[in-house]
């Protein structure tokens, strides 16, 4: 490799380095202005929880984070103290929601405690969602590039996805995840992430907010990701390959 050619990769190296200092910087003010204005109402919750199930207030759960590492991520509980059982997915009518579960988990409030991961760095304020190690393996097939970005709270998944526990179908939903909502969601992602920009992340911040608020605008605004996730879900659900694991599956039974 000859001196010139090496010279020639500083500006763009350099660039890359200003982007990713200017995106922590975006994270940080957001994230700490967050977690200010938002403080009354998150220890409204805090109360709320407390309240009618007493603790733990918080959830921590392992997640996978940027390049597989390992991180503990924070979120209300919503589940009823002590129901460790039951699948790793959340499920419409989920029998292990408390009541106050059932409003922060259908309002997305029990991401709030997010901000802190976001703060730590562990995640950005934009970003694919972090899975569970349990489907770590899901990213070898095929979405190993996820993992290149800092997970996120919103994003075109979040915001696509936002009622997935209606999406589920089948017995096995574990089985279903990996083999149709995540490829659907990954595929979602990586379409936006590869070319991501800074009014683009504003956007969807905006899209999200909409979206879970359920204001004016909000319909207009995640028609186009919502029509992909319906239609994703639909094919990869018919597809064959699908159809023989879920007949494979049964016969195990």
């Amino acid at each position: 490799m000859s001196h010139t050619s090496t010279l020639s990769r500083y500006p763009a190296l350099a660039n890359r380095c200003c982007a990713a200092a200017a995106a922590r910087m975006v994270d940080l003010v957001v994230a700490l202005a967050g977690l200010v204005c938002l403080g009354v109402p998150m220890a409204v919750i805090a109360a709320a929880i407390w309240a009618e199930g007493g603790r733990p207030v918080i959830f921590t759960q392992i997640r996978v984070g940027r390049d597989g590492r390992r991180f503990r991520l924070y979120k209300f509980r919503k589940f009823h103290a002590g129901s460790v059982n039951g699948p790793k997915l959340t499920v419409h009518g989920d029998p292990r929601l408390t009541k106050v579960g059932r409003f922060i988990e259908r309002t997305k409030l029990d991401e709030l405690p997010q901000l802190w991961n976001v703060v730590r760095g562990d995640m950005s304020i934009v970003g694919p969602r972090p899975e569970v190690p349990a489907f770590a393996d899901c990213f070898d097939h095929g979405w190993r590039r996820l993992l290149d970005f800092r997970p996120g709270i919103f994003g075109p998944a979040q915001v696509a996805f936002r009622n997935e526990g209606a999406m589920f179908r089948g017995e096995d939903i574990e089985r279903f995840y990996r083999d149709v909502l995540f490829p659907a969601k990954a595929r979602l992602d990586l379409s936006y992430y590869s070319h991501r920009s800074l009014t683009g992340d504003l956007a969807w911040i905006c899209r999200g907010i909409l979206a879970v608020a359920q204001l004016p605008g909000a319909a207009e605004a995640s028609d186009q990701t919502r029509d992909i996730a319906t239609d994703a879900v639909a094919a990869l659900a018919s597809q064959p390959s699908l159809q023989l694991r879920r007949q494979e599956a049964s016969s195990e039974l």
